[in-house]
């Protein structure tokens, strides 16, 4: 059986002590029900992880860092998603699939056909509560970084933010004569914008053309839009030799 995986807040080092912290804590003994002696792996997403021993002390609970193990699981491919607002649930569910399957950061942006809008106060919530979702997922993967992820005010902004390191822009669009699955990728970036439910309004079509994306299909069938990000980022993530 794996060792259960753990996202500690702080700097570690092999042959130390630390005590995890209450929720930690809780996670590893009153849910898992791990023991004293058990495995247990502790990573800090900056890279490489930190094989340990869980030792429990009265109502106290601390690992032993045994060593570190400098093993990377990112993806060749460093793919940033421009992901449009959309229900909370189906939210949800893309970040956690889209870091499974590799995800080097992800930028959410408003658009015409969003159905959700968010004030200031409640926007930091979300995020801090979908950042909760990618390090769970991280832990859950076996990934030791930690994807960015963040809110940009306009659609304009979140499409230019992505296009970071001579990233190939690419959109998602239905009626696109390209399938994605015939993209050339010329660097090891990539930015991927996907629409909210009811897709992108012709504006934000022309907006995103000038900018420099490419539009591209995933196939004959119109897919939901918590659907097509995943799709096509596995479509990329083969077509990199990630998931092959």
């Amino acid at each position: 059986m794996r060792a259960a995986r753990f996202f500690i807040d702080a700097p570690l080092a092999s042959q130390t002590r630390i005590e995890l912290p209450t929720h930690v804590a809780h996670h590893a003994v009153r849910v898992l029900r791990l023991r004293h002696g058990d495995p247990l792996v502790l990573f800090n997403g900056t890279g490489g992880e930190f094989p340990s021993q869980l030792a429990i002390d009265g109502q106290r609970v601390f690992a032993s860092i045994l060593e570190f193990d400098a093993v990377e699981r990112e993806s060749p491919l460093s793919i940033t998603l421009v992901q449009a607002w959309i229900a909370t649930d189906k939210l949800d569910w893309v970040i956690e699939k889209s870091v499974e399957l590799g995800v080097h950061s992800i930028i959410l942006a408003p658009t015409q056909r969003s159905i959700v809008r968010l004030a200031e106060d409640r926007l930091a919530k979300r995020i801090e509560r979908l950042r909760e979702i990618i390090i769970t997922a991280c832990a859950q993967c076996g990934r030791n970084r930690i994807p960015h992820i963040e809110a940009k005010s306009t659609f304009s902004t979140a499409l230019q933010a992505a296009l970071n390191d001579n990233a190939v822009g690419l959109l998602i669009q239905p009626k696109a004569q390209l399938p994605l699955a015939r993209v050339q990728l010329t660097s090891g970036h990539a930015a991927l914008a996907v629409g909210p439910e009811g897709g992108f309004d012709d504006a934000e079509l022309a907006l995103a053309h000038r900018v420099g994306y490419h539009f591209y299909s995933l196939g004959p069938r119109i897919l939901r839009t918590e659907t097509a990000g995943i799709t096509a980022l596995a479509t990329l993530q083969h077509l990199a030799g990630d998931l092959a």
